[in-house]
């Protein structure tokens, strides 16, 4: 095989075996170590591009790999398999957390929606708010008030329209969205 001498000018035995040595003797690629490969040693930023034959500028590689990247510039050195797949496993890890307060804070949010609806059906037997009320308006209402505060308003247009259930309704979400509105205008 013949040395590309603009690769290895200046890459004595004793810098090789360090960058082999720092790199766990695995290809930073894809993880082979011998004897199941060859290493050999890579150019982050190519010689052909400028780059030079310091030691941080070095990596190693096996056969494969390193005629895969050609004279490609790394932006950075890539992680060891191995690190990758502790990353995935970390952000796994994470999303998994992060599902499961979702769930907890829908769980939530349902709880106050039905806390809600059991204070306006105890005010009107037999009726309770729509589906469509609970999903669209009031977990509208709980991402800017609070439950109490959502719990005030009801028992405000209760107590103020008392026998009309519908414009107990409507004067309900008018003092939600007025308590929204004087929030925003405070931000």
């Amino acid at each position: 095989m013949a040395k590309n001498n603009n690769s290895r000018k200046g890459l004595g035995k004793k810098l090789r075996f360090e960058v082999f040595k720092r790199d766990n003797f695995q290809c930073v690629y894809c993880g082979k170590s011998p004897p199941d490969v060859t290493l050999e040693i890579d150019h982050i930023e190519p010689v052909s591009k400028g780059g030079d034959n310091d030691i941080n500028n070095l990596v190693s590689s096996c056969f494969d790999c390193n005629r895969g990247k050609r004279n490609i510039k790394l932006i950075r050195k890539p992680n060891k398999t191995s690190e990758n797949i502790e990353i995935l496993k970390e952000k796994e890890d994470q999303l998994k957390e992060y599902r499961k307060l979702i769930r907890k804070i829908s769980r939530r949010i349902n709880s106050d929606i039905e806390d809600i609806n059991k204070i306006y059906s105890k005010a009107y037997p037999g009726f309770e708010f729509s589906e469509s009320f609970k999903i669209g308006s009031l977990k509208q209402f709980l991402s800017y008030l609070t439950k109490e505060e959502i719990i005030e308003a009801l028992n405000i247009s209760i107590s103020r329209l008392g026998d009309d259930s519908d414009r107990v309704i409507k004067y309900f979400c008018g003092v939600c969205w007025n308590k929204i509105k004087s929030r925003k205008g405070k931000d």
